[in-house]
C-alpha cells in the first residue's frame, strides 16, 4: 500500500511553553523523532514493538473533524492499511493557515483510549529495556547468529538458556540478536506482556509457539 509522500516526515510544530521534549531512536525508521507527551513515547514504543507496523510517522500534519482542528501523533501503515492515531489529551491548533493539513475522511482515525496505554504498560516498560540494546548494537551482529538462535528457539527456550547456549564471547550480542529477531517477529514471547523480562521469560519461533 503506497504511503503518500506528506506522511514520511513529521510537520514542525512549536511545542507549548512548558512542554516536555523527548529524544528517542527508532530502529524501524533508522532516525530521531522529538515526542512532546508521555502518552506518545508509549504509544511509540507499541508501533515500534509490532512488527506487523511496516512504518509509521510522528506529526505528519493536523485533521479537522467535530469542528475542530488537531495536530496528528502518529501516521501508521500495515501491510492491508493505514491509520492516524490521536492519543489522549491531542493537541488542538487554532492556527488558520497551517499547511499539511489531512483529509480525515479518506483514512481511519483511531483515537486511543487512556485504558488501552494502561492495559500496554508491561509490555512499554519490557521494550524499554530491550530497544537501549538494540540500539547500542546495531550493525554488530551477524547474520548467522540470528539464524542460528532462530533454529535454536524452534523449541521455546528461557533467556537463560539461549545466552548458555550462544554466550561465547560477548554475552550482549547475543541478546542483541534475541531482541533484533523478536523486533522484526520472527521470534515471540507473549510473557512479555504480563510479566518483566527476566532470566526465565521463554522466546519462541514466530511459527513455533508451542
Amino acid at each position: 500500500m503506497d504511503i503518500p509522500a506528506h506522511f514520511t516526515q513529521p510537520v514542525a510544530f512549536t511545542r507549548a511553553r512548558g512542554a516536555h521534549r523527548f529524544e528517542v531512536f527508532s530502529p524501524k525508521l533508522k532516525r530521531r523523532l522529538t515526542l512532546d507527551r508521555r502518552c506518545v513515547v508509549d504509544q511509540w514504543f507499541v508501533l515500534e514493538s509490532d512488527p506487523s507496523v511496516r512504518v509509521f510517522c510522528e506529526r505528519p500534519g493536523f485533521a479537522q473533524f467535530d469542528r475542530r482542528r488537531y495536530l496528528i501523533d502518529f501516521h501508521v501503515s500495515y501491510a492491508d492499511r493505514q491509520e492516524l492515531l490521536l492519543l489522549p489529551d491531542p493537541v488542538i491548533v487554532n492556527d488558520g493557515k497551517l499547511r499539511s493539513v489531512v483529509d480525515a475522511s479518506a483514512m481511519t482515525v483511531r483515537h486511543v483510549e487512556p485504558a488501552e496505554l494502561v492495559a500496554s504498560r508491561i509490555w512499554v516498560d519490557n521494550w524499554q529495556r530491550i530497544l537501549p540494546c538494540l540500539i547500542a548494537t546495531r550493525g554488530l551482529v551477524p547474520a548467522s547468529l540470528f539464524n542460528s538462535i532462530e533454529r535454536f528457539v524452534a523449541t521455546s527456550q528461557s533467556l537463560l538458556d539461549i545466552e548458555r547456549e550462544f554466550s561465547t564471547g560477548d554475552p550482549i550480542v547475543v541478546r542483541a540478536a534475541l531482541f533484533g529477531l523478536l523486533h522484526r517477529g520472527r521470534v515471540t514471547a507473549p510473557e512479555l506482556r504480563t510479566e518483566p523480562l527476566s532470566w526465565l521469560t521463554h522466546f519462541a519461533a514466530a511459527e513455533a509457539r508451542s
